[in-house]
């Protein structure tokens, strides 16, 4: 997922789909320990899925914040 498309969605289209990654990573750390996993990739893929969507949360947050000023 690219920083630019996530921008494109609305605050409430973030939050499902980072409620949607928290379950896919606990699903995958759980793989993990029991020795299922295949793509050892996608773990590191959906982490950093979840940082660039709470990032782009944050940014409009805060222009939100400063727009109310």
């Amino acid at each position: 997922m690219k920083a630019r498309d996530i921008r494109t969605k609305t605050e409430d289209e973030l939050t499902g789909e980072l409620d949607n990654l928290g379950k896919e990573i606990f699903n995958l750390r759980f793989q993990r320990a029991n020795g299922q996993l295949e793509n050892t990739a996608r773990v590191r893929q959906v982490r950093r899925d979840i940082a660039r969507i709470k990032t782009v949360l944050g940014e409009q947050r805060r222009r939100a914040s400063q727009e109310q000023i």
